[in-house]
């Protein structure tokens, strides 16, 4: 039987922010690539994909991704923090932005590929984060 490497092991939480942070990361750096010209919160950004996305759109993806790897790289415990604080903040912009489409708030040029995007995050970053933080605190106790 081969044995893993010292610290080799990872949690739920940690693999969903590894690859969910380079996959918003990767999305971000991306997204650059088709909003050149476009304002940097212009309302109306151009699609990668069917994504709505504007320069801030970008950055904030490249922040989320970041944020996300960093809190992996950090613990278990660090990750499940961020993972359900991801989660919540992309909750409610799924469903704010749905109200955003074609008003002069919408300064991260959602669309509605978009808010359903955020919400799938957000189900999948609070579910590990509930399910797999419970179940871990409920192992060691």
């Amino acid at each position: 039987m081969v044995k893993a490497l010292p610290g080799a092991e990872r949690s739920p939480n940690q693999l969903f922010g590894y690859a969910f942070g380079a996959v918003y990361v990767l999305v971000g750096l991306v997204g650059f690539a088709v909003t050149p010209g476009v304002g940097f919160a212009a309302t109306q950004g151009k699609n990668l994909i069917i994504f709505g996305v504007n320069p801030l759109h970008n950055l904030v993806h490249i922040l989320v991704g970041v944020l996300l790897f960093a809190a992996a790289a950090a613990g278990a415990k660090s990750s499940r923090a961020i993972n359900l604080t991801v989660g919540t903040i992309y909750l409610l912009l799924g469903v704010v932005g749905f109200f955003a489409i074609n008003h002069s708030y919408n300064i991260l040029a959602l669309n509605v590929p978009d808010n359903f995007l955020h919400l799938a995050t957000a189900v999948g970053a609070l579910g590990v984060g509930l399910f797999f933080g419970r179940r871990a605190a409920m192992a060691t106790a």
